[in-house]
């Protein structure tokens, strides 16, 4: 079997609600797309019917891969679909759909060339925000300053949940990634920079979900402690590749 050139990545965590409305964008989408595209759903120890959702819809759909992560975290699932996928190239995508699934090929060729990694971004020039309160928008700002300043200058949105990685670039930095919450994408990215790996910010349309499952205070909290480890870690030399 011919590898895809896209694989759609999708952690799931008790996404029995919106994920079918997903499923069904994402293919519809496909459908009219000259290249071939397969769909990874990694349902992440949910206590709904998400496997259950998803494994139906694989009946009917021969390119969706289904799996079940054990471990828990969203930085697991994404990790597992990453190392799972084939395609040439490898994009993460929420389950909420939070972007409108067309913009994907804003993050791969033709549109886009010569990139390791692209980013969504919710704030760089052309991006625009639908529907967000105004204290989530400046809470997100906040946080990102401190990731800037911290460990990633340069980088104005890093926590967008819609990110594209070269299959080479996935494969090489994904084995190295170990913190399984929310502050998996700054390790990720970290990781990628320390290699030479060259990342770009795609500005999206993106609308706000009032269902999100972020808690603004305690994550951004533990994300700024896990700075402090993934720093820790390089200093260890965990990210080091290995011969």
């Amino acid at each position: 079997m011919t590898s895809p050139f896209l694989s759609i990545i999708i952690p799931a965590y008790n996404e029995e609600h919106r994920l079918p409305r997903t499923l069904e964008q994402i293919f519809t989408f496909l459908e009219g797309q000259n290249y071939a595209a397969e769909v990874l759903v990694i349902e992440n120890g949910s206590s709904d019917k998400t496997y259950e959702i998803a494994s139906e819809f694989a009946g009917r759909h021969e390119n969706l891969l289904v799996f079940s992560e054990k471990h828990p975290g969203k930085g697991n699932a994404v990790q597992r679909g990453m190392l799972e996928a084939h395609g040439e190239y490898r994009f993460l995508c929420d389950a909420d759909l939070s972007m409108p699934i067309e913009e994907v090929n804003r993050f791969i060729p033709p549109q886009l060339t010569g990139i390791d990694i692209a980013i969504g971004s919710r704030e760089a020039p052309g991006a625009v925000r639908y529907n967000e309160p105004e204290f989530r928008h400046l809470g997100g700002r906040l946080i990102n300053l401190a990731i800037r300043i911290l460990i990633l200058p340069g980088l104005q949105d890093t926590q967008c949940g819609f990110k594209c990685f070269r299959a080479e670039v996935a494969d090489k930095i994904f084995p190295y990634q170990s913190l399984s919450g929310w502050s998996f994408d700054i390790e990720v990215l970290y990781i990628a920079r320390k290699y030479g790996y060259k990342v770009v910010e795609v500005p999206i349309d993106w609308y706000f979900d009032p269902e999100t499952k972020l808690r603004a205070v305690m994550d951004a909290l533990r994300m700024i402690r896990d700075i402090f480890l993934i720093q820790w870690n390089n200093l260890r030399g965990l990210y080091d590749a290995q011969n």
